[in-house]
């Protein structure tokens, strides 16, 4: 019955935070806007959503996907990210259980989230998330019970040097821009939410589905090696992987080192 309880309560948090979330991916990108007032509205003809018209996912189904003010379609971005966000928080409640790491991991995921889809529509990477991410990160490593602070900081400071080496080499030998300060900032924050250990499988990982992605980008773009497509969403995505099954990746990494070739 407490299992059913905690899966129930998880999954009605994350959607609730999800919806908020959408709020903060509208919102952030324009710098005149606050992501607290005024109340939700639809983007299109800004009128202000009754309650029942904002319950996370449920609303998206009444109403058949268009406002019932204006009728505008709304976008599937909405129920997605309630939906996703409801997953994460049941899956975070299911892996971690009632540990600081629980609450620590629920904000790092949200965070991660917001880059997805902002990175995404926007090829940007605001500092208002991975800055403070760096700090809260590096902070919760001294109560975190997944890793020490000593991994923590080692990890943001190798997180951050990392992606800025690879940037400049790559400008280096390209004279292009491959990779935004967005990226470094947000690599420093991932290194300091999971430590160093994560960061080769991050790298790698984002590596792997970025070159995936970009093979596809670059065939339906013609643009050939100037496709250009956002890096953030690849990194958190590793980031998220890393996060649920760290300790059957870092199985492997040391089974495949040890190992002779």
């Amino acid at each position: 019955m407490l299992q059913i309880l905690i899966i129930v309560f998880s999954f009605i948090l994350g959607a609730a935070v999800g919806s908020f979330l959408n709020v903060v991916i509208l919102r952030l990108p324009a710098e005149d806007e606050s992501i607290v007032f005024p109340a939700s509205r639809c983007p299109k003809c800004l009128h202000p959503l009754k309650w029942y018209d904002n319950i996370p996912i449920i609303s998206f189904i009444l109403l058949k996907k268009k406002c019932r003010n204006c009728g505008v379609p709304i976008s599937w971005q909405y129920p997605l990210v309630e939906l996703t966000m409801a997953l994460l928080a049941l899956a975070l409640a299911l892996k971690f259980g009632f540990t600081l790491a629980l609450p620590i991991y629920f904000v790092f995921s949200a965070a991660l989230l917001v880059v997805i889809a902002i990175d995404f529509y926007h090829k940007i990477i605001p500092d208002s998330i991975s800055l403070p991410g760096i700090v809260i990160g590096f902070a919760c490593s001294f109560i975190n019970p997944v890793i020490t602070w000593q991994e923590s900081g080692i990890g943001l400071l190798i997180g951050g040097g990392v992606l800025y080496a690879v940037a400049a080499g790559y400008y280096l030998f390209t004279k292009r821009e491959g990779m935004g300060g967005g990226d470094i900032k947000l690599l420093a924050m991932i290194g300091a939410f999971l430590g160093w250990q994560s960061l080769p499988f991050v790298v790698f990982g984002s590596s792997i589905l970025g070159a995936l992605v970009g093979i596809g980008a670059m065939a339906k773009q013609k643009k050939g090696g100037k496709t250009m497509i956002p890096y953030g969403p690849f990194l958190s995505i590793a980031a998220l992987l890393y996060m649920f099954y760290r300790e059957l990746i870092n199985y492997y990494l040391v089974l495949y080192f040890l190992t002779p070739q």
